[in-house]
């Protein structure tokens, strides 16, 4: 390998517009040799890639879940991609302790399918949905980014293996590794939910539905159908198992957001009174039903200074029954004292 930062992600500016970006950097090699070697760079390829990237970025739509793609740009043996920098953290860091509540999957697979159903109807494949590829941001929101830096791989295998598929397999194989996302059994817009079912899959157990232990491996139980039992995906279950089911069958994105949706409407509060709340906000959608407070949310209200509840009995009526009540109490007294006598 080259002594190239491969791989490598800086903070950038568009100078343009002064919005903050993040460079992929994507090593740009002559061509693939056995053993996985690569020798030293090829300046025209970088330019071939990046007018590739660039016209590919100009076809993606705005949409509010979809990271902003700005283009890419070949410099000293490297493609450099850009995409919007946006506050928050990657999917991955935020699911690297374990599995994520069911809940809190489904809001962020809506939004995933969200974008992706945007992408689809542009005519667009995604080919990267991955946790690496996903931005949390301080809302809770989920945004899709990796479009660009999906395709420059794939462009580069294509280009490294030229007309032999043995070798733009293993070129593939070098730059994407065992990541069941990236190798789904089919292709278009059907791949890129089956992708989605994978992502909703490890986010709720914690690892991959397929086994990752290498590439002919993992390649050879997507092909044949076997994966790991679903039991951990909860409420989710039903559709992570219908995004793996053979393309026929499986939802489209739209129809998978809906099914999201639908499980969100009748979701419980986002974490109980023994809970610790989770590390980012989880705002429910405007268009949910309001969930019924607890009574110990009110009480904590209630102490906190926030709305109590209005007191039974006007103030002003506090005297004249207080008054009356004494009243009657030594009327009462008065009766029993001449029943007795009497």
């Amino acid at each position: 390998m080259t002594d190239r930062p491969v791989g490598e992600v800086l903070p950038a500016q568009d100078t343009a517009t002064g919005a903050p970006v993040l460079l992929h950097a994507l090593d740009l090699p002559e061509l693939l040799v056995p053993d996985q070697v690569y020798e030293q760079s090829d300046a025209p390829l970088g330019i071939r890639l990046a007018g590739q990237v660039a016209a590919l970025a100009a076809q993606l739509p705005r949409h509010p879940r979809l990271l902003a793609q700005s283009g890419a740009a070949a410099d000293a043996g490297l493609l450099w991609v850009a995409e919007e920098g946006a506050p928050g953290s990657a999917l991955s860091e935020l699911a690297g302790a374990g599995p994520v509540p069911p809940f809190r999957v489904a809001e962020l697979g809506a939004d995933l399918a969200g974008a992706l159903r945007a992408l689809h109807e542009a005519g667009l494949v995604h080919g990267n949905v991955t946790a690496d590829a996903v931005l949390v941001c301080e809302d809770g929101a989920a945004l899709l980014g990796g479009l660009l830096l999906g395709a420059a791989q794939e462009a580069l295998a294509a280009q490294l293996g030229g007309p032999v598929p043995r070798r733009v397999y293993e070129a593939r194989a070098d730059l994407v590794g065992a990541r069941a996302e990236r190798w789904p059994p089919d292709s278009g817009p059907a791949a890129d939910c089956w992708s989605l079912g994978v992502l909703l899959y490890r986010l709720l157990t914690g690892h991959s539905p397929y086994p990752e232990t290498d590439l002919p491996t993992l390649l050879g139980a997507v092909r044949d159908g076997r994966r790991y039992p679903a039991d951990g995906c909860g409420p989710l279950r039903g559709l992570v198992e219908d995004l793996l089911a053979p393309a026929a069958a499986r939802p489209t994105a739209e129809q998978a957001q809906a099914r999201l949706r639908a499980l969100l409407a009748g979701a419980p509060e986002p974490y109980g009174p023994q809970d610790e709340p989770p590390l980012l906000p989880v705002p429910r959608p405007a268009a949910l039903a309001p969930v019924p407070r607890s009574r110990r949310s009110r009480a904590v209200e209630r102490a906190a200074g926030g709305p109590a509840r209005p007191p039974r009995v006007p103030p002003a009526l506090l005297g004249p029954l207080l008054v009356g009540g004494v009243l009657l109490t030594l009327i009462a007294g008065l009766a029993a004292v001449v029943l007795v006598a009497g």
